[in-house]
């Protein structure tokens, strides 16, 4: 590497990792670098980004551990100058590695590291954007969630504590502020992901808006933009929120609903809303759910978590967009005080629903969110859902794919585009006019079920019904990607993803 005066620039990220841009002599005791397959006879070669290494003696002892280059492996080595090389895997050896590619390898070996103080990562990121990418992949794949550890704790490795990116862009502002996003980036979504782990005995509806209302007050509040209101059971059964207190009624843990708001200084240049799915816990209320899998209901807020760090993140960052974030949140419980299949209620606005089956409760704390955020005097250019929303998305799209309903082509293209960008993985799927009849109930307006072929879309289609036609909508069912059970990969862990947030972030 380059023996002139470093250049650095770091920010801290939540209780996490500090992350650092470096042109200058590496320093840390750990080097990443990232190796690729050449041939399908096991050849490998060494990508080393901006670093110069002796990659002679290293290829054969790379050869000897088995080393690959594929995806998601990572092989160490002692060093000379430093103490240990990591070799994380690429792939296929490639002139220009896709932006996703660069991210999870550094998260990879981000992960690999946990345990260690410090790592540099020297990978194969020509331009800005490509230095970003290995920054947020490394921050995000830093992370534990330990809080609720007690004689286990100290058996787990911290993550790694101070990551370093090298670069030869080091020195240029856009580098510097490309590092600041990436951290921020991660910071928020371990806010996400923290969110989602915790257990349903410690997040309810009414300590999700206290922790919430504190990450807002460490962001800056007033001074910052931000703006914060909480709705409690009175309020919200008052002003007509049948569908949160319909879906809540059940619980001891009372609903609550959580607007954030976002305005930047001067003229925004649009205005979006976010509402978030915020199911805090999900039993399926009196249509019990299995106890198989019922664990995994704890991550039925993933919708609420993202939409509500994602304004705060979009608030650090000073985008000149402002942005109103909506979480209905409730405990969906079966109870003597739960709501019954064939109950009927009223959704904000006026609009009534035959509650066929109170274990497709989301879209009823959705269509409570939805129709306040359109009640608001400030005209929106744009509003999306997010939403843990159906086991037919799961089916149809699997667990790292999630799904895009939408109003309007354009913006759905313009998202799509963006979630492309930033390494989420979204896919279209339609609204067919012809499931919606399903709906129709002989006693209400609509009935919360309707066709069991092609759920996902009735669902979809049952949101619809809550936004006005002329507003361009998104509605995103993050059922599968929202919660990882399966093993760690990537920049992803076990458990709370924060899937959507880097979406919405980058959308603004």
């Amino acid at each position: 590497s380059s023996l002139h005066k470093p250049t650095n620039t770091s920010i801290t990220l939540l209780l996490m990792s500090t992350l650092k841009i470096s042109d200058g002599v590496v320093k840390d005791e750990v080097l990443v670098l990232g190796l690729a397959s050449t041939n399908s006879k096991g050849g490998i070669a060494i990508e080393a980004g901006d670093m110069a290494i002796d990659t002679k003696t290293i290829l054969s002892q790379l050869v000897d551990m088995g080393a690959t280059g594929k995806a998601d492996e990572v092989t160490k080595l002692p060093g000379s100058h430093v103490r240990l090389l990591v070799f994380t895997g690429l792939g296929k050896k490639s002139a220009n590695y896709t932006h996703e590619t660069l991210r999870r390898a550094a998260g990879s070996a981000s992960r690999a590291l946990a345990g260690n103080s410090a790592a540099t990562f020297s990978l194969p990121a020509k331009n800005l954007a490509e230095v970003a990418a290995v920054a947020e992949g490394a921050a995000l794949g830093a992370y534990s969630f330990t809080e609720f550890r007690g004689s286990t704790k100290d058996d787990h490795k911290a993550p790694l504590k101070t990551i370093t990116v090298h670069s030869k862009l080091a020195a240029s502002s856009e580098a510097k502020a490309a590092v600041v996003r990436a951290a921020v980036i991660a910071k928020y979504t371990y806010l996400v992901r923290d969110l989602i782990n915790t257990p349903p005995s410690h997040l309810t509806p009414d300590s999700f808006t206290k922790k919430l209302a504190a990450v807002v007050k460490s962001a800056g509040g007033a001074k910052s933009g931000l703006k914060i209101q909480i709705w409690d059971e009175k309020q919200l059964k008052t002003q007509g929120f049948g569908g949160i207190i319909g879906v809540g009624q059940g619980s001891a843990n009372p609903p609550r609903l959580l607007h954030i708001s976002y305005t930047p200084k001067g003229k925004a240049a649009k205005r979006y809303a976010f509402v978030g799915k915020g199911i805090t816990f999900d039993t399926g209320g009196l249509a019990l759910k299995p106890a198989a899998g019922m664990e995994a209901m704890k991550s039925d807020m993933s919708g609420a978590a993202a939409v509500s760090a994602a304004v705060i993140a979009i608030a650090e960052l000073k985008l000149n967009v402002a942005i109103e974030s909506w979480a209905p949140l409730a405990e969906n419980m079966p109870s003597d005080t739960a709501t019954r299949p064939s109950d009927i209620i009223t959704i904000f606005g006026g609009k009534t629903v035959e509650v066929l089956n109170p274990d497709a409760e989301g879209r009823l704390v959705l269509a409570d969110g939805l129709m306040k955020a359109q009640s608001s005097k400030n005209k929106l250019d744009g509003i999306i859902d997010v939403a843990t929303l159906t086991g037919a998305q799961v089916i149809a799209l699997g667990t790292r794919t999630s799904a895009v309903m939408t109003n309007n082509q354009e913006f759905s293209n313009d998202f799509l585009q963006v979630a492309a960008q930033c390494g989420e993985q979204f896919w279209p799927m339609p609204l067919p006019e012809e499931l919606r009849a399903s709906l129709d109930s002989p006693v209400a307006d609509l009935a919360n079920i309707g066709d069991r072929m092609g759920g996902m879309l009735v669902a979809g289609l049952f949101l619809k019904d809550f936004v006005n036609p002329e507003l361009p909508w998104l509605h995103l069912d993050i059922a599968g990607p929202a919660y990882n059970e399966a093993k760690p990969h990537g920049y992803t862990p076990v458990g709370g993803t924060g899937i959507a947030l880097r979406s919405l972030v980058t959308l603004a």
